[in-house]
């Protein structure tokens, strides 16, 4: 069991949380400088469904950190179908780390390292195949001391 700073407890999201995964996926974004506060709510607003259907379907598993009611962090794992490969000769699942946030007022107080400890107690209980994430330059520290490494992938801009 993850234990978490005194007064702060976690609880599963569902699919009533979608407007709320959008609006820390959202704001992520706006603070990695990936988007602009113009960008803010059509992203939100387009993330909703998305969030729905993966919730709905078993595609997305996530956590919430909150103080009495409030929402203060959260983070997830959006999960799919792992194709045979080296190493790894069946199909599998993988999972890709996302949306893990800490409202300002709460940062620097081990939240986020809890939310990705509770997410990766998951990834172990239900031994998902392949785990990654995409990292702000902010958050690297935190990710390689709970084991991730920088991998070769590339993307194609477009």
């Amino acid at each position: 069991m993850i234990s978490l700073p005194t007064g702060y407890t976690f609880r599963p999201v569902t699919v009533a949380d979608a407007h709320q995964l959008a609006q820390h996926r959202a704001a992520m974004f706006l603070e990695m400088g990936r988007i602009p506060q113009a960008d803010v709510e059509p992203l939100t607003q387009a993330s909703i469904p998305w969030f729905q259907k993966l919730l709905n379907t078993g595609g997305y598993v996530g956590w919430f950190v909150l103080k009495g009611d409030e929402v203060v962090a959260g983070g997830g794992i959006h999960l799919r179908e792992l194709a045979p490969m080296p190493g790894t000769y069946r199909m599998g699942t993988w999972g890709h780390i996302v949306n893990v946030f800490t409202n300002a007022a709460h940062r620097r107080r081990g939240i986020a390292r809890c939310v990705m400890l509770q997410l990766l107690e998951w990834v172990e209980t239900e031994k998902i195949d392949r785990i990654s994430l995409t990292a702000a330059p902010v958050a690297r520290p935190l990710y390689e001391s709970l084991g991730f490494t920088v991998a070769d992938d590339m993307e194609l801009k477009r």
